[in-house]
């Protein structure tokens, strides 16, 4: 089965933009982010980025306003890995996923022990 192009774009994308924040950009702010799914338009015009932050309401925020600055720097390097005429535009989106499937763990361990 071929992958699709847009697929292939959103996966060098996710490797490219979670090294970047591994090996880490100048904003401490980028810390403790981790990039959880990557999707891209089948014209690969346009890519939404997901990712998840570990803290409080106020460590998400600092976290989304960091990687608003640094939208075009991520940008300008994901150019050099892509062998396309147009990168497309970067939008990034907070993943509560992970917040999610941590309360349902939670929940259910509760119910457990309310059985026992």
């Amino acid at each position: 089965m071929q992958i699709k192009r847009a697929e292939r774009i959103a996966a060098v994308i996710h490797e490219k933009v979670g090294n970047m924040l591994i090996r880490g950009l100048k904003d401490p702010e980028l810390s403790l982010i981790t990039i959880t799914k990557v999707r891209v338009t089948d014209d690969v015009s346009h890519a939404k980025i997901y990712y998840s932050v570990y803290g409080d309401e106020k460590r998400k925020l600092q976290a989304a306003q960091a990687l608003e600055r640094a939208k075009g720097f991520i940008r300008t390097e994901i150019s050099h890995e892509l062998k396309v005429r147009t990168v497309p535009t970067l939008a990034f989106c907070y993943d509560d996923s992970v917040e999610y499937a941590d309360h349902i763990e939670r929940l259910l361990k509760q119910i457990q022990n309310e059985s026992h």
